[in-house]
């Protein structure tokens, strides 16, 4: 089962209390919550003995990672998928614990904005259906063609569907066949007021895509494999949203960029709670990049893929990445 919200706040609490020393009313600014909470969850981590780091459960040897995952990158918070329990299967866990995220993060009223690819399909595949009305979902990028499996319309409505919220599609290509056809696409009225409030979603979920031959992108005609050969060879590392990004998550100036109709992605990072799914091992240069690039506020991944970045965090001496920073 996913940790809970209110134990990731206690985890947490603990952690910020004892290992840092920040005091109880830091505490309770940092997490934003109240003094009389902080010392509850102080209480309740000390009775369930998770303050013990040395007689603690396999559970939150997990969340002791996560914690320091935070720590290293700035992100506010990280769950992590164990892979070595034998009852344990990461590909199925990695959805339902990611919904089970996504379902804790949303409020009344909220503005959703949802990428494309397998990773976010699934997550809509296993959401448990909620009633939120009041919340609307919208596409963070231009559609794809039919025959392609993970597009974002569906990966949008079915989200919305599942939270019984207005969808949101967005009714252009994600990419057009030329600069200047994707330019007066983003003037017509409609495409430019979407467009306009993506930053004003309070919560974006998404994953990172690879540059990979066998890469969405590729997959879906929108690049050929020896053009994204190309796009990596000049610096390309990853793709946020439909669009490339390089290795320390920046947009590249490329003609597929500037043919992309998808959310800026300084909109995408001004919104405050953006959720990042990651699973496969090969797009760990991809993640480091989203992270680099400040596209990740709540960030889900598995065991081995977090040391991997604690790793290299750690190796090159990365400060934490804030979002006003970027």
């Amino acid at each position: 089962m996913p940790i809970r919200n209110t134990d990731q706040i206690m985890h947490k609490a603990a952690w910020l209390y004892y290992s840092h020393g920040l005091r109880q009313d830091e505490v309770a600014q940092k997490l934003g919550i109240s003094r009389a909470s902080v010392a509850t969850y102080l209480r309740r981590a000390r009775e369930t003995g998770i303050v013990n780091i040395t007689t603690s459960t396999e559970l939150f040897t997990d969340d002791v990672l996560a914690r320091e995952l935070e720590d290293a990158t700035g992100v506010t918070t990280a769950w992590i998928v164990p892979e070595d329990r034998q009852a344990m299967d990461p590909t199925a866990e990695m959805p339902v614990i990611a919904a089970s995220v996504f379902l804790e993060l949303i409020n009344k009223g909220d503005r959703v904005g949802v990428a494309w690819g397998r990773t976010v399909y699934h997550i809509a595949d296993v959401m448990p259906f909620a009633d939120l009305r009041g919340v609307t979902v919208v596409q963070l990028c231009g559609n794809l063609g039919a025959p392609y499996s993970y597009r974002p319309d569906q990966c949008t409505t079915e989200i919305a569907r599942r939270l019984n919220a207005e969808g949101i599609n967005f009714y252009a290509p994600l990419v057009l066949s030329s600069e200047r056809l994707a330019e007066e696409l983003r003037r017509e009225p409609v495409i430019r007021e979407q467009l306009s409030t993506i930053a004003d979603c309070h919560l974006a979920l998404y994953s990172v895509g690879g540059i990979e031959d066998d890469s969405h992108l590729v997959k879906c005609g929108a690049l050929s494999a020896s053009e994204m050969h190309r796009m990596g060879e000049e610096g390309a590392v990853g793709v946020i949203a439909g669009q490339l990004i390089d290795g320390d998550g920046q947009w590249v100036n490329c003609a597929h960029n500037r043919r992309c109709i998808s959310a800026d992605l300084s909109s995408i990072r001004a919104i405050e709670k953006r959720m990042l799914v990651v699973q496969e091992d090969s797009k760990f240069e991809p993640l480091m990049a989203a992270l680099k690039g400040g596209f990740a506020s709540h960030l889900v991944v598995t065991t081995s893929m977090a040391r991997r970045v604690m790793e290299r965090w750690q190796r090159d001496g990365l400060g934490k990445v804030h979002a006003a920073t970027v």
